[in-house]
């Protein structure tokens, strides 16, 4: 089955999974209901289609964390917050978190053709902008990747197990990649977290309240998603085929 496979890479990211008013957390690795959200806007796919949604979350997805990031903190000032009686306007100070300086390769297992073909052109041209979590973080590079060398780029022929296990690392800081470079005759120092779709009944894995069923402004509804949380080498293979 082929994979789509994007570079989300930011200075900020926000992925929430339990956000509310005074509060809106963050991730450390892109969610289901961010990457549908994000990939509805690129087709323009309005948040009232439901049936459109759904059929996009129920695409396996896995995330590559070539880069953790650093969870920071801010704070913004609200005012004129009613009270749940609609009286007594005050000011409200919310906290908001976001991941800085992170980077992740997102695979997609699509078996519908027609639909492959419309989001890999939609990620060249999306209908609406794209940001990860906030309308201010936009994507500091193009969202399709660069994939191996003979490929069509950004879809790869491997199922997406695998190609999380072979694309490229994505990292383009040389100091960053000169220091985590393993060679031949090493075992490989570094290794990547995967967070992949997977049974809900096989063992190991956890759930998350992020798999989406409708994004309507006021009837947000989500279901739970079970992931499988791994670790694969960085191999001379990927750090030599990585972007420059």
């Amino acid at each position: 089955m082929p994979t789509l496979l994007m570079c989300f890479d930011a200075p900020l990211q926000s992925w929430g999974t339990r956000s509310q008013f005074n509060s809106r957390d963050t991730a450390t690795e892109p969610t289901k209901s961010g990457v549908v959200g994000l990939l509805a806007a690129a087709l323009g796919i309005p948040q009232d289609a439901d049936e459109d949604i759904q059929h996009l979350a129920a695409l396996r997805m896995g995330v590559r964390v070539d880069r953790e990031g650093i969870v920071e903190s801010d704070f913004h000032t609200v005012q004129n917050v009613p009270n749940t009686a609609g009286k007594n306007h005050r000011t409200a100070v919310t906290k908001r978190f976001y991941l800085a300086d992170a980077l992740f390769l997102v695979a997609l297992e699509i078996e519908d053709t027609p639909l492959l073909n419309r989001l890999q052109d939609a990620l060249h041209r999306p209908h609406w902008p794209l940001y990860f979590g906030r309308k201010a973080f936009v994507p500091a590079r193009p969202l399709p990747t660069r994939g191996l060398p003979g490929e069509h780029q950004p879809i790869t022929p491997h199922p997406l197990d695998q190609a999380l296990a072979l694309h490229p690392w994505l990292e383009n800081q040389p100091h960053l990649r000169a220091r985590h470079r393993p060679t031949p005759d090493e075992p490989a120092q570094t290794w990547l977290r995967t967070i992949t779709d997977a049974d809900p009944l096989a063992l190991d894995v956890e759930l998350r309240h992020d798999h989406p069923l409708s994004f309507r402004p006021q009837h947000r509804t989500y279901a739970p998603r079970a992931v499988q949380i791994s670790h694969i080498p960085l191999t001379p293979a990927m750090v030599s085929n990585a972007a420059a």
